[in-house]
Formats: structure tokens, sequence, C-alpha cells
């Protein structure tokens, strides 16, 4: 198995690292969404970013097959606009404006970015592979930057949550006291549903649906069963995602299944088995 791993590591090894720094970025970040007790956030901002590169492919095809808006540097793009518009909705933003739930915004952009993102390409092939390509969560078109682009966005990450620790934990956790405090919580606020959204938007195009989101929530949720700390969340997760989604991949690339599913449903697995480690261990 770990020999033929590593005799397809000169075919694959952009997807292989993308995929560990992809785990690694989102489960960062994922942290702080699992804090707030967000979780569908990330499945309504991930397919949000469908829409977006939907709406790319659609509008690229009435621009022509040769126009520059259908490069994947627009796609991603376009994925990440969309996801930061669909993270400031989730997060805040469009209760504000309308009087309405987290819920009730979350379920709304996550039901018509599905919807939509469909029915613009029903009637595109190519739109509808690609759609179909994402929702499978392959990771094996990896390019070379794509791995120095997530490589830096994880380094960003890891940087800004040393640096600024404290002040982003007490937004997170206990925004009323940062207020008291003098923080300015809209301000931190939009920086943090921005970089979600090009974080969520940039990965789902390299690695699909649903590697990405499992990805930002269950890495988090494993943490938060077994540390004891908010700090050891941020170890913890980043750890937990690249260990198993290395063991993932090797087992994916060994009996021919998909990486993205393969590592989703390891992850899911060691949540259970986490919850269950909880619901034993002495209080």
């Amino acid at each position: 198995m770990i020999d033929s791993f590593v005799s397809s590591w000169a075919l694959f090894q952009n997807a292989y690292l993308s995929g560990w720094l992809i785990g690694i970025l989102l489960s960062l970040i994922g942290v702080l969404v699992v804090a707030r007790d967000q979780i569908f956030i990330g499945a309504a901002v991930s397919q949000a970013s469908l829409l977006g590169i939907a709406l790319g492919i659609w509008s690229g095809g009435l621009l022509g097959t040769d126009s520059w808006w259908n490069s994947d540097l627009v796609h991603s793009l376009m994925g990440g606009l969309f996801a930061v518009l669909a993270a400031f909705l989730t997060t805040g933003g469009g209760r504000r404006a309308g009087q309405e739930t987290h819920e009730a915004i979350t379920g709304w952009v996550f039901l018509f970015s599905v919807s939509a993102s469909i029915l613009l390409l029903a009637h595109s092939p190519h739109g509808m592979e690609e759609v179909n390509r994402l929702l499978s969560s392959t990771i094996i078109g990896a390019r070379a930057e794509d791995v120095w682009i997530f490589a830096g966005m994880a380094l960003l990450t890891g940087t800004a949550l040393v640096v600024y620790y404290r002040s982003i934990l007490l937004v997170t956790l206990d925004p009323v006291m940062a207020r008291a405090a003098g923080l300015r919580t809209g301000l931190w606020d939009g920086l943090l549903s921005t970089w979600l959204g090009l974080a969520v938007g940039f990965s789902i195009r390299v690695s699909g649906v649903v590697f990405a989101f499992a990805s930002l929530v269950l890495p988090a949720l494993i943490a938060k069963s077994l540390g004891r700390t908010a700090g050891s969340l941020f170890i913890l997760a980043p750890l937990i995602s690249l260990g198993t989604s290395v063991f993932a991949f090797v087992v994916a690339n060994a009996y021919d299944y998909p990486p993205g599913q393969m590592a989703a449903a390891c992850l899911s697995l060691l949540l259970a088995a986490a919850w269950l480690f909880r619901a034993m261990r002495p209080r």
C-alpha cells in the first residue's frame, strides 16, 4: 500500500500536497466556525462558492470558449467572491438587514445556491460535468500553483492566529466583552468572514464541496471532543486533518477510491469515535 502511494507521487504530488494544505487551512478556520456554533454556515458558503463558479462558467459560455473569462483563475475568483458574500450574509450582515435568524439566512443561501447552480448549467454538458466534478470532490486536477497558493494561505492564517490570538478568540467567543475591551468587533467579523469565504471558495475550485466542507468542520469538532482548552484546538485540528488526510489518500490510492470522499469518511468515523471517547471519559 505504501509502495503504491510512493510510486504515484510523481504523478499526483500536486493533488496530495494541495489536499493536505487545504485541510490544514480550513481546519484552522473551522475552529472559529465551530466555536461560534455556526457549522451549517460552512455548507452554505461551500454551495455559494459553487454558484459563483457555475455563474462564471455560464457567463463564459456566452462570451465564447476563447474568452479570458473561461480561465480557472476567473472561476476561482468568482467562487471566492460568492463565498465571501455568503459568509457576510450568514454570519450577521443578512440578519441585521432583514431581521432574520442566522439559521433562516443560512438555509436560504444553501438552497438558493444549490438550485441556481444546477439551473444555470442544466443545458451545458461541459458545465454540468464541472459541477459534478466539484460535487464529487476530486483533487486529482490540482496544479503546482495551487500548492503554493494554499501554502501561503495556510501560513498567513497560522501567523495571524499566533499574532492576534487573544483578540480573535475574544471576538469569536464573547463579542460583548470584546467590544467592552475596545475591540472593533464589526471590523474583525468582516475580516474573518472575508477570509472564510476566500479560503472556502479557492479550496472548492480545487478539492470539491465534500472535502472542503469536511475539512472545515470535522477536524475542529474532533479536536473539540478531545481538547480541554481553546488554544489546544488550533493545534489538534490541523494535526487531525493532516494525519487523517495522509491516511485517507494512501488508502484511496491503493484501492482506487476518490481521495476527497475517503478523507471525509475517515474524518466522520474519527468524529464518531471522539464522541464515544468523550461520553466514556470520566468527568
